[in-house]
């Protein structure tokens, strides 16, 4: 062997040594699939943020509290003609440039002035009001994470089942394949003998629709089976693929099925129902505070500063400045304190319909509540009924496919001796098809049951603690 040839051939193996690793990690365990799909799947992310949002709402809500310090300055200039009458702010609008004293007629004497202030405004007490809004804030946080926590529970839920459903169909297509397999080997038989004369035409082409008919079953089964595979890869977050499933677990009974004792969570969705009932009450209670009224402390501090002298309009009109450094220099300050009420004597009017309202929600999601649990008991009771149902069964699966597999060697054996026609033969492989794909069926069937149990329970970890 040249040395080209051994590098070609220790190459060679390395890429088979390779290709085995790569053959051996592709099993996708169901605890892996989970896992993925929790980091992957875009609505568990969403709801994540929403948790995130509402947190920073509750810190918004505490510096709420906080009281309002304001800090402003202004330098104007203009003129300060004055003229006695009534003013009135409507909506706010008002203009305060005109502020010197009335005179006789009108003139454009202009000079710049300047206003500093520091406001202060503290609500400082308004019945708990304060206090309330938080709670309310804090009662979205607990049913946002409520609403997170029942999200994953039933993508849990939803990824078992799809990893389950696509396990069936690859046995369901392994069993075709096997159906196939022993269609092909009959058909090899069959037309040997018609050839050799020993059997009539017929059974050829009995044979050949069998092997036509069995290809057909395995190809709609592989499609059923890529249809499954898609699925459990958008459940996942990942490209659609084939994907190589854990096998090892579904021929054994849970260990599960013997732990009578074992004690459930409250279920997720129940959770999430109480805490909506929750944050609405917190609602009413909030809005309550709103009947009542606020008390305000507040402070001010101002300077003022004018490029117009203090007897401007009194001794003469020439008092005033165009000087820009004279107009901002304060030269006048201000101190103001005090303590306000404001109380809108029509708002219980109009605040004891929106807390009926409220109220009133609060029923509904009570009753919404209330028709969740009753489902989830009876999902229970079928749980029950359908784990019975299962254990039943596997416990007549050895049998069936005994007793199949049996008859159908009898029939080969008879009708390669000729003693036994063709429709014999054809009647003990469907019965042997028939034992292997309900074979497959109900050992699925006993995880099925168990999956849904713990979804009726809310108790995922009765299944997922198998693996």
């Amino acid at each position: 062997m040249s040395r080209n040839q051994l590098v070609s051939l220790i190459g060679l193996m390395g890429f088979i040594c390779c290709f085995q690793v790569a053959e051996a990690q592709q099993v996708l365990t169901l605890k892996e699939a989970v896992q993925t799909a929790l980091q992957n799947y875009s609505a568990i992310k969403a709801k994540a943020n929403y948790v995130n949002a509402s947190k920073a709402t509750v810190k918004q809500s505490t510096r709420e509290y906080l009281p309002d310090l304001s800090v402003s300055f202004q330098h104007d200039y203009g003129t300060v003609n004055g003229q006695t009458g009534p003013l009135y702010a409507l909506r706010g609008i008002s203009s305060a440039s005109s502020s010197g004293q009335p005179m006789a007629g009108q003139n454009w004497h202009s000079a710049f002035g300047a206003l500093y202030l520091t406001n202060v405004n503290w609500d400082f007490f308004a019945f708990g009001r304060a206090k309330e809004k938080i709670k309310t804030a804090q009662a979205v946080v607990a049913r946002d994470e409520s609403d997170l926590q029942q999200e994953q529970f039933q993508h849990e839920i939803r990824v078992s089942a799809a990893y389950m459903n696509l396990l069936a169909a690859q046995r369901l297509t392994q069993s075709w394949q096997n159906n196939l397999d022993r269609a092909a080997a009959l058909q090899g038989i069959v037309t040997t003998r018609v050839k050799n004369g020993l059997n009539a035409g017929v059974d050829s082409s009995l044979a050949n629709a069998e092997v036509s008919n069995a290809k057909i079953v395995l190809i709609r089964a592989r499609d059923y089976e890529q249809e499954q595979a898609n699925q459990l890869a958008i459940l996942m977050g990942v490209p659609a693929q084939e994907f190589k499933l854990d096998t090892q677990f579904v021929a054994r009974i849970p260990a599960a099925f013997y732990d009578s004792a074992a004690s459930h969570p409250q279920h997720p969705l129940l959770t999430f129902f109480q805490r909506r009932i929750d944050l609405s009450n917190e609602q009413a209670k909030y809005f309550k505070t709103f009947n009542y009224p606020t008390f305000t402390l507040f402070g001010a501090f101002q300077g003022r500063a004018s490029g117009f002298d203090w007897d401007y309009g009194i001794q003469g009109f020439d008092k005033y400045s165009h000087s820009y450094g004279k107009g901002i220099n304060p030269v006048r300050a201000n101190y103001l304190l005090g303590v306000g009420m404001v109380w809108n004597l029509t708002t219980p009017l109009r605040i004891q319909h929106q807390v009926a309202s409220q109220k009133f929600i609060s029923q509904a999601l009570k009753d919404e509540y209330d028709l969740t649990d009753q489902r989830l008991k009876a999902q229970i009771v079928l749980a029950d009924n359908k784990i019975k149902n299962a254990l039943d069964s596997y416990k007549e699966v050895p049998v069936q496919v005994k007793a199949a597999s049996d008859a159908f060697l009898q029939k080969s054996v008879l009708y390669n001796n000729g003693l036994a026609n063709m429709v014999d033969v054809t009647q003990a492989l469907y019965a042997v098809n028939r034992a292997e794909t309900d074979r497959a069926i109900t050992y699925n069937n006993v995880w099925q049951a168990l999956l849904l149990k713990a979804a009726a329970t809310g108790d995922f970890a009765l299944f997922f603690n198998e693996f």
